[in-house]
């Protein structure tokens, strides 16, 4: 006979009655281990974000979706691999939610500042690194250009020089003083022949990064007509831009050439997210150099027999590039 239990209202009745309504005393559902399994749905990357709904290319169209609230705190970011569930049909109205986000390959962060504790994941997924300077108004800021490298290192994201407004300053020396890093450096001008740029670009998903007022809108715009990328000016009183783009979107080059990456021009660029250890790494030609300093360096400039020291004295390393690497460090430290 089945053994009797109680049922809420004090009556009595066999097991084999009970209900979904009626549950014996201390009953709970078992948990699982398994979680959802999305990989069978489909997968589109995210080229936009605004205002929680991000525009993700799915084959051939584009799809409006939202985050589901199973992704909680997760956050989604252009450039990223996502899969999702829903309406993906991109008819007007029509909204998909993404249910999971594919492992990242790479992800660019910076900080607001060095001593802020907080990453801002800025593009997932690229493989390049456009850093943008103008070669005048704004005039270049080199301890910006190094810091943007260090990022890409960090990141493992190759990294390109590209130097603007050719037209108003020469480039070489600022190219003289990246020469030693052993990457790509390209100048441009208004008037500028862009196929060594496209030539870089091709086949890459790359990341456009710089100040305010270096130009990345208008080079966006010579790359890719009707790309409309709102065009600011530099403020005359401080040299500085205005800040056009306002959040990064993911734009494709004309032919299927690849995909750039805009960005919203920055004034500081934090490493507060890198060691300080990884920092000589961004910097190869230093680097080498480095390996004949004493165990435990710090190269700083009053540390002792440092190498760095010894090589701008001898010549054969400038007195800038080590300033600009000491300028980090001390951030970091």
């Amino acid at each position: 006979m089945s053994p009797q239990v109680r049922g809420r209202r004090g009556d009595d009745f066999d097991d084999d009655d009970l209900s979904v309504f009626e549950r014996r005393s201390g009953y709970s559902r078992p948990r699982t281990k398994d979680r959802p399994d999305y990989t069978e749905n489909i997968t589109g990357r995210v080229l936009g974000v605004d205002r929680g709904r991000f525009e993700v290319l799915v084959e051939t169209h584009t799809v409006r979706a939202m985050k589901a609230r199973a992704l909680g705190r997760k956050g989604v970011i252009v450039g990223d691999l996502v899969q999702l569930a829903g309406d993906v049909s991109g008819e007007k109205d029509s909204l998909a939610r993404i249910v999971a986000v594919v492992e990242r390959t790479t992800v660019l962060r910076r900080s607001a500042d060095d001593d802020d504790p907080f990453e801002r994941p800025i593009v997932a997924n690229a493989d390049q690194l456009l850093i943008v300077t103008a070669l005048a108004d704004p005039p270049p800021r080199p301890g910006m250009i190094d810091r943007m490298l260090v990022a890409a290192y960090d990141a493992r994201i190759s990294p390109v020089l590209c130097l603007t407004k050719s037209d108003l300053a020469a480039p070489d020396e600022l190219r003289a003083q990246y020469a030693s890093l052993d990457i790509p450096i390209v100048d441009v001008s208004p008037v500028s022949n862009l196929t060594p740029l496209r030539t870089l670009l091709h086949g890459h998903f790359t990341v456009f990064v710089g100040h305010s007022g270096v130009g990345k809108s208008t080079l966006i715009n010579a790359l890719i007509p009707g790309a409309n990328r709102v065009i600011g000016e530099v403020n005359a009183v401080t040299g500085r831009g205005r800040h056009t783009s306002t959040s990064a979107v993911a734009l494709p080059l004309p032919k299927d050439t690849g995909w750039v990456i805009d960005t919203p021009g920055v004034r500081s660029f934090g490493l507060s997210h890198v060691s300080i250890a990884s920092v000589l790494g961004a910097f190869p030609d230093l680097a080498e150099i480095a390996t004949h300093c004493p165990k435990g360096c710090t190269h700083s400039s009053t540390a002792a027999d440092c190498a760095l020291n010894e090589a701008v004295v001898r010549g054969v390393l400038d007195a800038s590039r080590l300033a600009s690497l000491r300028r980090i460090l001390t951030a970091l430290g």
